[in-house]
């Protein structure tokens, strides 16, 4: 069995949690199922699970490098020499990224609103970037933009491989056929 879940923000990417707090149990009620990869709790977007343990290996592994793609909401105005460095890779704290698949879009015209919002600043522009990353490290697009002078305020999952959010709302839940 596969599964498309739609992780809405604020949710642990955990099927248990502290009193109070949202986890994927919330929204997955099928058992024996696990993510396959993970979200942060400040992350959106498309998360897949699996009771297919092979499975679960081959979308999750960064050896089998499937490309994740992400839409970015950034703090700043990206430039043409921001996005070069991206595509080039990057030097984080635990070593070089991969070079990664970046460019400017306009903001998505099909995006839920956020609950709670975006911090909103008159003064400093936001733009939107689409990534696509070929390795999976901890909090990596957040760490790329921020390393580029572009801190992240909204981070969406929209594909993993060939598996995309095709129009699930935030919470919703997609069996597909793997």
């Amino acid at each position: 069995m596969l599964l498309a879940l739609n992780k809405p923000f604020g949710v642990l990417c955990q099927f248990t949690g502290e009193a109070g707090r949202r986890t994927l149990a919330d929204f997955v009620p099928q058992k024996g199922v696990y993510a396959a990869g993970r979200l942060d709790q400040d992350s959106e977007g498309l998360l897949l699970l699996t009771d297919d343990g092979r499975l679960q290996h081959r979308l999750a592994d960064p050896r089998h490098k499937q490309p994740k793609t992400y839409l970015v909401q950034v703090e700043g105005v990206p430039t043409e020499g921001a996005l070069d460095r991206l595509r080039h890779g990057v030097t984080l704290n635990d070593g070089p990224t991969l070079p990664a698949g970046a460019e400017a879009i306009d903001a998505p015209d099909w995006l839920w609103p956020r609950d709670p919002p975006v911090r909103f600043r008159k003064t400093v522009p936001d733009a939107w970037l689409r990534i696509v990353l070929r390795e999976g490290r901890n909090r990596q697009v957040r760490r790329m933009t921020a390393a580029v002078g572009l801190p992240t305020l909204r981070l969406i999952r929209e594909a993993v491989g060939a598996y995309r959010l095709d129009g699930l709302k935030p919470g919703e839940l997609r069996v597909i056929d793997p």
